[in-house]
């Protein structure tokens, strides 16, 4: 819709100075104009409200100009989905009536009719201005979003000035619509994104101090192992303090490195929902450390094999367990099934956990395959990746390691091979088919398998 003129708003086509009664009445309907341009402008300042108080402005600024008894406001169902309330009256001293309220007063038969009307879509998308009845569409991208429409008594009789008028508050009620509309949703995802950085504040601070309360104690396990060695125990009690501090390595530091983990995935470009729940993780796998820690010899030595998963059960939610989510993960078994002793499935469940953690945190890997094959003399774990490891570094380390260990670094390997060794096994580090480093623990099922059940269970 073209904008309008000067003549088209103050009706005034001559400049003659003949024509002071036509000046008169343009200068009046100039002052209308003015009047009516001060309403519009006071109605759209309000787009930062919120759409409802942009939509009791519109109409009130119709009823104003237009002296109306009443004045209609309604938007076409499935548009401007965001701006409420849909239908809005005005009667006679502005006063709202509630359209959808049955036990309010009733409302005239051509006010209601125009409101089931526009909300169908089924009007015309050209003003209708005559005499004291004025219909204005709102016209968005082309369609019929709604309409402004109003009735004056018989002393206001409407002209083209009016529908100007009009048609300028239509086509500026929807631009606004969509702004106000728009700013609503920036300021929620404003607030949500504060909430979210308030969130992480009080997150890293929690980290920080749970990170303390662990270094703490693993101060104090290192005075109690040093104290061990001064004390030159029995080599019994000296085997299991390294059993001790082989599960503390693939238990608490796996999850405290897991935390790490997910926090540095923080600092990416994420949504903030996932931000959020990365975070929540994050705080959860480090309590856990702390709980580990303090369970850990308690928990060492009481074996429970009750009511227990099955290990192939138990490898398909470790593969999932704290993986980043761009490493692909598989699970492959092989053979016939057979029940372990506790020993050995914790063995090897400890040796996938430790593999897979490498992998997730050194490997630069994509793609990891883990599987599980049942020989007729003993079970095969491997553990392959198409990462960039280098297999002989890793045995070379390993090969250190195990004979040297002074700094503490590289156990996760020599805990592998230590388990497999426990168990009369062995472990392999070779290249991949991948293209990375493949892992393979291999035990033998002699003196490895839970004992058969028998006896009457009835």
């Amino acid at each position: 819709m073209s904008a309008p003129d000067l003549s088209a708003l103050t009706g005034l086509r001559s400049g003659k100075s003949t024509f002071y009664p036509q000046y008169r009445g343009a200068a009046e309907r100039l002052e209308r104009v003015v009047h009516a341009l001060e309403l519009i402008s006071r109605a759209l300042v309000r787009t930062v409200e919120g759409p409802e108080t942009l939509i009791c402005a519109v109409a009130e600024a119709a009823r104003a100009h237009l002296s109306a008894q009443w004045v209609a406001f309604a938007l076409t169902d499935g548009t401007l989905p965001d701006a409420g309330p849909r239908r809005l009256v005005l009667g006679p001293d502005a006063t709202p009536f509630l359209v959808d309220n049955v036990e309010g007063p009733p409302l005239p038969d051509e006010v209601v009719a125009l409101l089931d009307s526009v909300r169908t879509g089924a009007v015309d998308r050209y003003p209708v201005v005559e005499n004291h009845h004025a219909f204005v569409p709102i016209v968005l991208d082309g369609g019929v979003a709604g309409a402004i429409a109003a009735w004056t008594p018989a002393n206001r009789t409407l002209d083209g000035t009016d529908r100007a008028v009009l048609s300028i508050l239509a086509s500026q009620t929807a631009v606004a619509l969509q702004n106000s509309a728009l700013y609503q949703r920036g300021q929620l995802l404003l607030e949500r994104a504060e909430e979210a950085y308030r969130e992480a504040n009080r997150a890293a601070a929690d980290l920080q101090a749970r990170n303390e309360e662990l270094e703490a104690t693993l101060q104090k396990l290192a005075l109690t192992q040093r104290q061990l060695g001064v004390a030159h125990r029995h080599q019994a009690l000296d085997e299991e303090r390294h059993r001790i501090a082989r599960e503390l390595h693939d238990s608490v530091t796996q999850a405290v490195l897991s935390a790490g983990m997910q926090i540095e995935v923080c600092r990416s470009d994420i949504p903030d929902d996932e931000r959020s729940e990365r975070l929540d993780l994050a705080k959860e796998l480090t309590r856990r450390a702390v709980e580990q820690l303090r369970s850990a010899i308690y928990a060492l030595n009481r074996p429970s094999d009750s009511e227990r998963m099955s290990l192939p059960e138990m490898l398909e939610q470790l593969s999932v367990a704290h993986m980043p989510g761009d490493l692909e993960v598989k699970v492959g078994m092989g053979g016939s099934p057979v029940e372990l002793t506790g020993d050995a499935e914790h063995a090897l469940l400890r040796i996938a956990g430790e593999a897979l953690f490498n992998v997730a945190v050194h490997a630069n890997a994509s793609r990891v395959v883990l599987r599980l094959s049942y020989g007729t003399d003993s079970v095969l774990l491997s553990v392959a990746d198409d990462g960039d490891g280098d297999p002989a570094r890793l045995r070379l380390m390993l090969k250190l390691a195990d004979r040297n260990d002074l700094d503490g670094r590289h156990r996760g390997l020599a805990n592998m091979q230590a388990r497999a060794r426990e168990l009369g096994g062995t472990l392999e580090v070779r290249r991949s088919r991948f293209g990375g480093v493949r892992i393979a623990a291999r035990i033998p099922l002699q003196n490895n398998t839970a004992p058969q059940q028998t006896g009457d269970r009835s």
